[in-house]
């Protein structure tokens, strides 16, 4: 019976740890990513970026925390871990899944409903449909931060209402 017990103990931290510093699956709410991913598709994450704390790439599909506010700790890692999640009752309508259009220093600048980024215009093949803005707006991406939008950019929150995610905020990148 302990050996039984060892061998599910042993199991139960090797999936949280995975589960916290590897990869996870995560479920997509909503359509701020439509048509790239819809409502309810099951996303596998690596999370080797967040536990390495690498920068995400341009228009890497990443998995963020969107309380800009919150200092992360390792506490918020935990909570987050889907299996953890299942003991716990944990509210996980603060991850969001965008894509990276700025990265610490860039200047991003919306005008005549098209996005620039560092004066180049962005060519955008995965948006849903052309972006209405309401008037030009620009941002400067600060150091240690990047700016996300949802591919669906007419129906999304993103870096455009919240502002701009702190670089430990991005949990994870989608691999498949």
């Amino acid at each position: 019976m302990w050996s039984w017990f060892g061998s599910i103990a042993i199991s139960f931290i090797l999936v949280v740890f995975l589960g916290v510093f590897v990869f996870q699956s995560t479920r997509v709410s909503g359509h701020s990513m439509d048509p790239t991913l819809h409502d309810s598709q099951r996303v596998y994450v690596s999370k080797l970026s967040h536990t390495f704390h690498y920068e995400p790439n341009y228009e890497d599909i990443v998995i963020i925390d969107s309380r800009v506010n919150l200092k992360r700790t390792f506490k918020n890692d935990l909570m987050d871990s889907p299996l953890l999640s299942l003991f716990v009752h944990g509210d996980d309508k603060h991850v969001w899944i965008k894509r990276v259009i700025g990265k610490p220093g860039d200047l991003l600048e919306m005008k005549d409903n098209q996005l620039f980024r560092n004066g180049e215009l962005l060519d955008e093949p995965y948006i849903n449909e052309e972006m209405r803005a309401n008037g030009n707006k620009k941002w400067t991406v600060p150091a240690d931060h990047i700016f996300v939008m949802g591919d669906n950019r007419n129906n999304s929150m993103d870096s455009r209402v919240i502002g701009f995610i702190p670089i430990d905020h991005v949990l994870g990148k989608k691999m498949f």
